[in-house]
């Protein structure tokens, strides 16, 4: 495994949720981050933020990571659960916010 690969791992086992974006939460730098941003913040939990754009071995490496080409990404403990339209349709059928349940995913402060 490369060393990217292991960042990423660390970062993903480490957080109960982690959004890989282009910014940060308070300053998306691309319309589908800030989308994502919304969706999070209305789930009501608490998730980490990886900043896509500081750091270009991670840019590259979480889409070989997931195999999924497009950024923003989210992880739930651990596993891949897409990118900002699979979070938008999850989030408008209810599935997003069951799955957080489901998880037991800590409340944002």
């Amino acid at each position: 495994m490369s060393d990217t690969n292991e960042r990423i791992s660390g970062i993903v086992g480490d957080n109960d949720v982690v959004l890989f974006m282009k910014g940060t939460p308070l300053f998306p730098q691309c319309g589908f981050s800030s989308r994502a941003v919304a969706i999070l913040d209305h789930c009501g939990v608490a998730y980490e933020s990886v900043d896509v754009l500081q750091d270009m071995e991670i840019r590259q490496g979480i889409k070989s990571y997931s195999d999924w080409p497009t950024i923003p990404q989210l992880y739930v403990k651990g596993e891949f659960v897409g990118g900002s339209d699979i979070m938008m349709e999850m989030y408008e059928a209810g599935e997003l916010q069951e799955l957080m349940t489901q998880k037991d995913v800590a409340r944002a402060q």
